[in-house]
């Protein structure tokens, strides 16, 4: 069974990992390659969806009074607050982006970036090394 210091670490890996695949999917677009934007954008969208439903399962599993100390348990609470939204956030923006509708999906996109932010942040520096 993981330990808490183990499951905090992957992670902070995995948010570093999609972040990477975020920004990769951002040069894309910035490069002219739409379609690349729109593929990397999708494996963003697996690979994200992934990690916060293994994350969830995975704490159904784990004592998470035992595993965390009360502090890491608010700092989990805090990155949740963000990195949920943020996870229902990406499928829209998905849709949006692959059906065309680039006025909604770059509005939706802002906000976006806002929850996104706050998750790297929280996931990555507010939760203990």
């Amino acid at each position: 069974m993981p330990t808490g210091p183990d499951i905090i670490l992957t992670l902070k890996v995995l948010v570093a990992a999609v972040t990477v695949l975020l920004l990769a999917a951002l040069a894309a677009l910035a490069a002219g390659r739409p379609r690349l934007h729109g593929r990397l954008n999708t494996l963003f969208l697996v690979l994200t969806l992934a990690t916060v439903a293994g994350f969830e399962l995975l704490l159904q599993f784990v004592d998470v009074k035992a595993a965390f100390d009360p502090a890491t348990r608010a700092a989990l609470r805090v990155h949740l607050y963000f990195a949920v939204p943020a996870a229902v956030v990406i499928p829209v923006m998905w849709v949006l982006g692959r059906t065309g509708r680039k006025r909604a999906h770059l509005t939706l996109a802002a906000a976006f970036a806002v929850l996104w932010a706050g998750t790297v942040v929280t996931g990555l520096f507010f939760l203990p090394h």
